[in-house]
């Protein structure tokens, strides 16, 4: 039977116990409207078409790893009342930007030909192809700041509360009662074979909208 908090049921989390939703790993989430509201468009022969709110929706989701650099948005779909996409956190990102921006700081000959085999640039678009093998096996992230590396608190439920709110505020100026449903669904990707099963579920996903569950 469901619990009550404060004379209101209480829906059971569906997180994994245990798990540092901050840890190095890709997800699946999906992020619905409150009620199932198409807001974000239509599909027509199996294409989306975005609505203005819809154009919003796309637009913010790829600012997310602008907002937060140790993100790496893989694939994602806006559908009429919902959202697929693929989020891989890499924090390592962060450690290897900052070590190869002291490497740059000097001009010095030496350092140059000593980093001169050194890859240059982090391609923040692209995915590590030892994304999905760096899943955490529990081994805290911090460096020497241990616990107080504020980037320990920075995890899944914090980039889908940025990416909801910054959406909610500036699709309000549209449709004034607009809103989300509380809660997001994720699922993490443990390994490439569920990894290719989710992209092509993504990327087929508007094909087979009236299969979805989310279609209304």
């Amino acid at each position: 039977m469901i619990d009550k908090y404060k004379g209101k049921y209480r829906v059971p989390s569906a997180r994994l116990k245990n798990w540092d939703y901050g840890s190095n790993a890709p997800y699946f989430v999906t992020i619905c409207t409150e009620n199932k509201i198409c807001y974000f468009g239509s599909i027509k022969d199996g294409e989306m078409h975005l609505s203005d709110v819809g154009q919003l929706a796309n637009t913010y989701w790829l600012e997310i790893k602008n907002q937060f650099p140790f993100v790496i948005l893989d694939h994602f779909v806006v559908m009429p009342n919902h959202i697929h996409g693929i989020i891989n956190i890499d924090k390592k990102l962060i450690i290897d930007d900052r070590r190869d921006a002291i490497y740059r700081v000097s001009d010095s000959p030496s350092i140059a030909d000593e980093n001169a085999n050194m890859t240059d640039a982090i391609n923040p678009d692209a995915i590590n192809p030892d994304a999905i093998n760096r899943v955490s096996t529990g081994k805290q992230v911090g460096g020497v700041t241990g616990n107080n590396n504020p980037m320990l608190h920075e995890n899944l439920s914090r980039f889908i509360k940025w990416y909801k709110g910054r959406c909610t505020f500036e699709m309000r100026k549209i449709y004034p009662t607009f809103s989300w449903q509380p809660r997001f669904h994720e699922h993490i990707i443990r390994d490439e074979e569920t990894y290719l099963k989710i992209s092509d579920y993504i990327l087929t996903n508007p094909l087979r909208w009236q299969e979805d569950k989310y279609y209304v």
